[in-house]
């Protein structure tokens, strides 16, 4: 007898809630594995090694433009190009637990950790090895292609995702450090925790009881997560 098909796990809204809830434990591991990593267990600041400074040519204003303003194209990408429902969308309505969870976790751990490994050790290993351009490449490559299965099959959703992983390396070779980087991150990723903590504020307003009704620029907005 075969194991419980993907359909059927995305639809037991415990195992979800689970699931998601895993990642908190698992970032703050992977969190300090980096830090012993980059410190060599505390000989070296972390920040230095890492880059998490502000450089003089980007800083908290130019980064948070930055991501305002790629929210604002991966609205309209999402919107043009529209696509089906991903995994991650059945997530986020499987129970208001989930979708809270998610939230925390894409606001408040996931920028941190992704920016950590792939643009400060991954760039930083491949920058000395191979140089900025080929750097530049593995890295957005790499960050984006992990986010395929995530999105899949919706081509609007993979195509923001390769955007930000673009920009995001971009900033990294061209500022020198991994602040802005985390930043743009954090703002992109916290607009969208935003919406999805406010949605059944925002269908209630729109009086939109049934849960496929919400109006069509929120729907676009949380296919961006």
């Amino acid at each position: 007898m075969g194991g419980p098909t993907k359909e059927i796990l995305l639809n037991d809204k415990t195992f979800i809630l689970i699931l998601v809830a895993g990642f908190i434990p698992a970032h703050l591991l992977t969190l300090l594995l980096a830090w012993a990593i980059a410190s060599n267990f505390g000989k070296f600041s972390v920040f230095k090694t890492l880059g998490l400074s502000w450089p003089a040519n980007f800083g908290f204003w130019k980064s948070t433009a930055t991501a305002v303003g790629l929210f604002l194209i991966a609205m309209a990408i999402i919107y043009k190009f529209g696509g089906p429902d991903t995994d991650l969308e059945k997530i986020l309505r499987s129970s208001r637990g989930a979708a809270i969870v998610t939230a925390f976790v894409a606001a408040v751990t996931a920028p941190l950790v992704e920016e950590v490994i792939y643009r400060g050790l991954l760039y930083s290993a491949l920058q000395r090895a191979a140089g900025v351009i080929a750097a530049v490449a593995i890295v957005a490559v790499t960050f984006a292609g992990l986010h395929v299965l995530q999105y899949w099959p919706n081509f609007g959703a993979i195509s923001t995702i390769s955007l930000l992983s673009l920009v995001l390396t971009v900033v990294r070779a061209r500022s020198g450090r991994l602040l802005p980087c985390y930043m743009i991150h954090l703002v992109f990723n916290g607009i969208q925790s935003v919406i999805i903590v406010a949605d059944p504020f925002v269908r209630s307003l729109f009086q939109t009881p049934h849960p496929d009704a919400a109006p069509a620029l929120l729907q676009v907005v949380l296919k961006l997560l």
